[in-house]
């Protein structure tokens, strides 16, 4: 600014051009500074939660809610539909009869806290009869309200892969919207022309309820009318729905401890570490075609726990090699030993 006036004028810090045009320019640069907050959240990948929810609503997206995790409660007697339950920090109201005894429960809380915990639970109105109340069974998980992050993932995937008309991106769309669900893999054609698989996992990462395969089919195609359209698959589609299994892992290995240090006081954190490292790979497993637990992965950990000071001969089910998990399978630790 100064530079746009004539070096005839006295333009030295506390002249009258200079103190008339400070303040302008700290204004200028305040301007700047805001048009430059104002950018980055007009994109979608710097965009704060608030903005990228006005964005990804030009597409009609919007964040997940948070959802209520339904578990099976398991009674001495036939308790009545209304009752509610108390557990931790969260109550629990019963919604449905399975059998005698048995009912499905809904936590009045929405989100992960709903199924944090199992076991015994009270009932906060007096129940004639009632001896025994317990929370035995996750069917379908609580979620939380949907991650930013995963959100903006989200978003920018409806970019990328345009979901139409029973294509493998819608029903992955589609799948993956439905409570409980955390991860889908779609294979289309599997059994004949118009047929079409679901393999699901729950939205932990881990083995659904046979309650929450039931509800996913009825969803996307009920048995009673498949290939009718009455779910969310097209007219013509007959979609089948199953989840995801298991596979024991056993590792056996040998450390070296410092001194002071055994497998016993190793024991707890080995099993922490391990399935943390099983967790990423469930995470990871609608994006790959079979996991593979890596005895380098397995090492690695281990080598970062308090008192190990060396480790090797790990072995994996009894063999010296990395492990390719069947197809559909994520891993459960077996036994570890060191």
């Amino acid at each position: 600014m100064l530079d746009r006036i004539s070096d005839k004028k006295d333009k030295r810090q506390g002249s009258l051009t200079w103190d008339s045009i400070s303040p302008t320019a700290i204004e200028l640069r305040l301007l700047y500074i805001e048009l430059e907050k104002y950018y980055s959240i007009t994109f979608a990948d710097t965009a704060t939660r608030p903005y990228l929810i006005k964005r990804a609503a030009e597409r009609g997206i919007i964040p997940e809610p948070a959802t209520k995790a339904i578990l099976k409660g398991e009674f001495n007697i036939d308790v009545p539909i209304g009752s509610r339950f108390s557990l931790a920090e969260v109550n629990y109201k019963v919604f449905e009869k399975i059998s005698t005894g048995v009912f499905k429960l809904e936590c009045e809380t929405a989100g992960t806290i709903g199924h944090a915990n199992l076991g015994s639970i009270v009932p906060i109105e007096y129940i004639t009869g009632l001896t025994s109340a317990e929370l035995t069974e996750i069917l379908i998980p609580g979620e939380d309200e949907e991650d930013t992050e995963v959100f903006r993932q989200r978003y920018f995937q409806t970019l990328q892969q345009q979901a139409y008309g029973g294509n493998i991106a819608d029903y992955k769309e589609k799948t993956l919207k439905l409570q409980g669900v955390g991860g889908v893999k779609v294979y289309p054609v599997w059994n004949g022309g118009g047929t079409v698989k679901l393999v699901i996992q729950d939205s932990t990462y881990g083995i659904p309820s046979e309650a929450l395969v039931e509800a996913v089919q009825t969803a996307v195609d009920p048995v009673v009318n498949q290939g009718k359209g009455i779910g969310f698959a097209p007219i013509g589609h007959v979609v089948t729905v199953e989840g995801i299994t298991s596979q024991t892992v056993n590792i056996s290995t040998t450390i070296t401890f410092q001194d002071g240090w055994s497998w016993v006081d190793v024991e707890p954190y080995a099993n922490q570490v391990i399935d943390a490292y099983f967790l990423e790979l469930s995470e990871a497993w609608d994006n790959e075609s079979n996991l593979i637990v890596r005895i380098s992965q397995i090492e690695t950990r281990f080598l970062n726990l308090a008192g190990v000071l060396d480790i090797g001969g790990t072995l994996i089910n009894g063999l010296a090699q990395n492990l390719v998990l069947g197809e559909n399978k994520i891993p459960v630790r077996g036994s570890v030993s060191g």
